[in-house]
């Protein structure tokens, strides 16, 4: 792997790659540390404290939402329009049309994706702002917030962080242009690896014979999670021989050649995670507006609700558990049901030995899908209640003896993984030898 390292950085424009990569990460990283102004630092960092749904979106941004900075958002409305788009593409018949129409359909439903993502990003800063705007524990987090009052100073806020989040996507895009990887991946990536200094030294001081074991739990999570990504159910597939007119009016057979469908057993990746971890913190952060309520029965249900979804109890770990293979099924047969595996086949004339094309060939892929992606669907489940089952070990009573959460494991682990293999692919443009052997 080192020699494949040197390798790449002997070639000039591989090199340039790598440069820009690692400066346009760089970039985010400083912007990302820079505040809104009027935030109460001691007061914000109250409220993270006590608020599990912040602290999960906090992770996402590298830390940029607990500072309030101006990449507060990090990518999460992109994202949100991302999902959105996809869910209503086999529901929508000219969406639909569009993703068969090759590099130019994908393109449009990006440009929507991104149009989409802005008036998502100001509504995301509306309520992050307004939320922020009010006091906890007697002091204000946000001053100078809400247009009756600070009409101009709350228009710049809200326009900052949808700039910021917009900036983020770009230079996204500017890294899977001009870099290496898929740079929104590779933005996430970056801001999930860097709280990790800050978690180690807080195990450090307040627990430092516990980070052998943090570090053993972290490590075999990680061989796990690239095992089950890496994991496929090969099927095999049969190109019928045709016989085609060339030019000069000379017949030549082409096809016949036998190949195989990669089937990955963990197709949705850690998308299930957000899904279920979202759901189940919702409700109960916002119960835990009504908990003061004067009417005693509205905040005896909000008091109950928040027991249940409060993710230091046992219920909301085996909720998530079950949401999370739910929503593995779910959006594994909505990507599934895009790619239309079995009309790709059956117009390039190819079919599965024994399987008759059209609708046996779909019943027997839905199966063999059905069956792998339970297997996908149980690791997920497994994964994401890592933090329960270890959260004894080593006194490790918050997050679990885990560096990074289950689902930032997910997200590092697939970005490292597609990272690699397209370095390697440029690698092998070039006959040099790469990671993989």
């Amino acid at each position: 792997m080192l020699q494949a390292v040197r390798n790449a950085l002997r070639l000039p424009d591989l090199r340039r790659k790598i440069l820009i990569t690692f400066g346009i990460l760089v970039l985010y990283r400083l912007a990302a540390h820079v505040p809104i102004p009027g935030v109460d630092g001691e007061a914000l960092r109250n409220l993270f404290s006590t608020n599990q749904l912040l602290g999960m979106m906090d992770m996402f941004t590298g830390g940029a939402m607990s500072s309030f900075s101006v990449m507060a958002m990090g990518l999460g409305p992109y994202i949100t329009a991302s999902i959105i788009i996809t869910l209503l593409t086999p529901i929508i018949p000219r969406m639909e049309e569009l993703s068969r129409e090759g590099e130019a359909g994908r393109n449009r439903i990006s440009q929507w994706t991104y149009i989409a993502s802005v008036p998502l990003a100001a509504l995301q800063a509306w309520a992050m702002a307004s939320q922020l705007g009010r006091a906890s524990g007697g002091q204000a987090i946000l001053s100078n917030f809400g247009f009756r009052d600070y009409p101009l100073a709350t228009a710049a806020t809200l326009i900052t962080l949808t700039a910021g989040t917009m900036f983020a996507v770009w230079l996204g895009e500017l890294i899977t242009e001009q870099g290496i990887g898929n740079g929104t991946s590779l933005i996430i990536f970056a801001g999930i690896v860097s709280r990790v200094p800050q978690t180690v030294g807080g195990v450090l001081i307040s627990q430092p014979q516990a980070l052998i074991v943090f570090i053993l739990v972290t490590v075999v999570t990680v061989i796990a999670i690239v095992v089950v990504q890496e994991a496929q159910r090969r099927i095999p597939v049969q190109y019928g021989r045709q016989v085609r007119a060339m030019r000069g009016r000379r017949l030549r057979v082409v096809g016949g050649q036998s190949t195989h469908v990669p089937l990955k057993v963990n197709a949705a990746g850690m998308i299930p995670l957000i899904f279920a971890q979202s759901l189940l913190l919702f409700p109960g952060n916002i119960a835990s507006y009504f908990v003061s309520s004067a009417t005693s029965w509205i905040a005896s249900i909000a008091s109950s609700v928040t027991r249940v979804f409060d993710p230091q109890g046992n219920i909301y770990w085996v909720l998530y558990f079950l949401l999370v293979i739910g929503f593995t099924y779910f959006y594994t047969d909505v990507i599934f049901r895009q790619q239309d595996l079995p009309g790709a086949l059956q117009r390039q004339g190819g079919f599965i030995p024994g399987i008759r094309p059209g609708k046996r060939t779909e019943e027997y892929l839905n199966k063999v899908m059905t069956r792998i992606t339970l297997v996908g669907a149980v690791f997920l489940g497994l994964v994401s209640i890592l933090p329960w089952l270890t959260r004894g070990a080593a006194g490790a009573q918050q997050t679990g003896a885990m560096l990074i959460s289950s689902s930032g494991l997910l997200i590092v682990v697939g970005v490292v993984l597609d990272t690699m293999k397209q370095l390697e692919a440029q690698l092998l443009m070039r006959h040099y030898e790469g990671f993989i052997r």
